[in-house]
Order: C-alpha cells, then sequence, then structure tokens
C-alpha cells in the first residue's frame, strides 16, 4: 500500500496529541502558494485538523522580505559585516535587519539545545576573549574595575568552551569577567557533555571555584550533641575532576614566560595522556574576530546592547557548529569515489564539528540552518 510522505512537519497546535511529533503520518499537504521566494506549502494535521504554513515556527515566516534577502543580510553578519554596510547593501533599516537576526538567535538557541546533549568529550578548553559594549569604561564598576553583572555597557568577555577533539563549540556566553559568568559557562558545559571531562584553561582564578560549584561531593557530619554551632556540610571537588592551566606572564604587552599548572586530577590527567594546552579554543577566538564586525579590534562597529552581541555569538555557534565545514576535520574519499566535476576532481568529503561529534550526518546548508525543526526533548533521539 501507499504510505504517506514524511514532510518533516511537526503539528503546530498545542492542544493536539501529535503536537511537535514528526513521522507519525498526521501531517499532509492540502495546497500550495505563491511567494517571492517561489512556491510553499499548506499542510493539515488530521488529527486536530490544524492548517499551517511550511515556514510557520521558522526564521521565514510572515515576512514580507524574499528569503534570498533574508539569509544575504544573515549572511553578512557573520562574515565581518557591520550593520550599516548590510542596511547600505540590501536597502533596509536597521530595525528590520536587528529583527531577523533575533529570529536567527532564536532558532540557533533551538539547536543548541536539541543538538548538543550528552557529548562523548573527554577534555574542553575554557577562555574568555575581551570585548566591550558601547564604551570601553563602564559608568559604574566594582573595586577590581569590571563591569558590574548587570550593566549593559564597559568590558565585557565573550566565552567560550571548546571541545578540541571534535573542534565543537560547546557554549558561548557573554558577561562580563566574573566569578558569576564563570559558573554560568561551566553549568552550561556541564549540561551538554556526558560525564566528567578534563578542563582546561588560562590562569583565570574564577574558574576552579566555578569548576567545583558544578563538579562535587558534599560530606555531611553527624550532630555530635556537644554544645555549639553544628558542622557545616563540605564541598570537595569531585575525585574525576581534571583541571590544568596554562599560565602566562606578561611584561607591558609582551610574552615573557609560560608554565603549565595541574590544579587538580593530576593522576587522571597522566592516564588520559592530554597535554595542557589553549591554543586551539584561542584559535576559535581569532575566527570569531574575524567573523563578526562588533569583536573586531580597533572597530567603530560594537555593539551598544549586550543581547544584541549575544545573539550574534549564539547565531555563529550554531553555524560553525553545523554548517561550516573545518578544514582540520575533513575526511579523504575513496578513490572510486573522486568523479571528476569538469576540470576539478575533489579528494575530501567536508565535515562540520557536528558531524565529527555524531551528531548530524551531512553539512547543512544555510536555509537548513533557518528552518529546522525539532521534536520535544522527551521524544527525540541524540544522534540528528
Amino acid at each position: 500500500m501507499r504510505k504517506p510522505k514524511d514532510w518533516g512537519q511537526p503539528c503546530p497546535n498545542p492542544e493536539c496529541t501529535h503536537y511537535r511529533r514528526m513521522q507519525q503520518g498526521n501531517v499532509r499537504a492540502i495546497a500550495t502558494y505563491l511567494t517571492q521566494s517561489g512556491k510553499r506549502r499548506v499542510f493539515r494535521c488530521r488529527t486536530c485538523a490544524t492548517h499551517f504554513a511550511e515556514t510557520r515556527e521558522t526564521v521565514f515566516f510572515d515576512l514580507r522580505t524574499s528569503e534570498a534577502k533574508v539569509m544575504m543580510a544573515l549572511k553578512m553578519l557573520l562574515v565581518r559585516v557591520d550593520l550599516a554596510g548590510v542596511c547600505f547593501v540590501l536597502g533596509v533599516t536597521q530595525a528590520t535587519v536587528l529583527a531577523w537576526l533575533r529570529r536567527a538567535a532564536h532558532q540557533a538557541a533551538a539547536i543548541n539545545r536539541h543538538l548538543l546533549r550528552a557529548l562523548p568529550v573527554t577534555q574542553v578548553q575554557l577562555d574568555e576573549m575581551w570585548n566591550f559594549i558601547e564604551r570601553q569604561h563602564a559608568r559604574e564598576t566594582d573595586a577590581a574595575g569590571e563591569s558590574l553583572p548587570d550593566g549593559e555597557d564597559g568590558r565585557q568577555g565573550v566565552w567560550i568552551s571548546f571541545a578540541p577533539e571534535f573542534r565543537l563549540m560547546i557554549a558561548a556566553v557573554v558577561g562580563p569577567r566574573t566569578l558569576d559568568t564563570a559558573k554560568a559557562v561551566v553549568a552550561a558545559t556541564q549540561a551538554r557533555v556526558a560525564g566528567i571531562p578534563a578542563f582546561l584553561s588560562d590562569g583565570f582564578t574564577c574558574y576552579l571555584a566555578a569548576l567545583i560549584a558544578a563538579f562535587h561531593i558534599v560530606t555531611t557530619f553527624a550532630p555530635t550533641g556537644k554544645r555549639g554551632r553544628p558542622r557545616q556540610p563540605l564541598y570537595e571537588p569531585h575525585p574525576e575532576l581534571v583541571y590544568g592551566q596554562l599560565v602566562k606572564e606578561k611584561h607591558q604587552g609582551t610574552l615573557r614566560t609560560l608554565r603549565t599548572r595541574v590544579v587538580l586530577g593530576a593522576e587522571r590527567l597522566t592516564r588520559l595522556g592530554l597535554t595542557i594546552s589553549t591554543a586551539l579554543v584561542e584559535r576559535v577566538n581569532l575566527t570569531l574576530r574575524q567573523a563578526l564586525a562588533p569583536l573586531a579590534r580597533k572597530t567603530s562597529s560594537f555593539c551598544k546592547d549586550r543581547e544584541r552581541l549575544r545573539q550574534r555569538v549564539v547565531f555563529f555557534q550554531a553555524f560553525y557548529n553545523v554548517a561550516r565545514p573545518h578544514m582540520s576535520l575533513r575526511q579523504p574519499l575513496p578513490l572510486q569515489a573522486r568523479t571528476c566535476h569538469g576540470a576539478i576532481r575533489p579528494r575530501w568529503r567536508a565535515c562540520t564539528p557536528a558531524m565529527a561529534a555524531g551528531l548530524t550526518e551531512h553539512v547543512w546548508t544555510f536555509r537548513e540552518l533557518l528552518t529546522a525543526t525539532f521534536e520535544p526533548l522527551d521524544s527525540q533521539s541524540i544522534s540528528g
């Protein structure tokens, strides 16, 4: 018998029993309509009789602008073109581009939330990249001269946790260089990795407290029956926690010495055979500065709001993981697969960090990045 075609479209009705479920056979195409971007389909859920468009709950839903123009604007934001340049080239307003960016960042956050789960990584490199919002020096600072956690101006950092074995960006957080932001980065990393990997960073002191707050064991003490205040529970680092630092000493901007230091888990670090290094996560910092205009050094294209910078970083994180092939991850093609395409005979198979980690099976197109839909986490498999 003829089987119904799987359109990859979940029902958007929250009251439906197949809400956001895919591959259930309840969605069928009933009509088409023409847009500036071509022909689009209208679907109907057989369970609840809800009609919905093909672009519902995507970046392109209910937009009067063509999809090609929206994708062009978002691509330009990822190749170091500032906001004013995008508006000049495409003939749109800044509010329009920022609205598209907000939708793309929301879509990227959903991709990160559904794909980055239970990652089988053995080491994680942590680093923070200096940047500023609106002005280099905030109006209100703490005792150390850093911006306040709830401040919207002044010095801000782009915090990255990176899995070097897959070249995968696990978490990206924008915030001041404080302990609270370090805890947020480590907590986001903990929620997305499986087990306790080895952590490597520079000599920033807040990482140790953040790691212990996330990976620890609690020792409680029974009451002694004696007078006085009872002994408080003791928080100790987890026995499997490994933390190494690469300490750099500079003098007037010049690197003088470079030394490594094992803070926690020296025996497990030796057993894993890992080398303390942060070279790859620092290379990602360079990639970010080359890709996003607000992160370029000595630029007038800096962000005026923390949320705008966070949206750009989160959007680039999803693009970097699933749609941007990494040259160091490419795989050689078998001889029988090296067919000629004109004068070009490809020798390599492109591979993204998500493909290397087993999260996806192909390089995503840019439109697929902006229109991907997922099932609820309680019914979705890890592999996508």
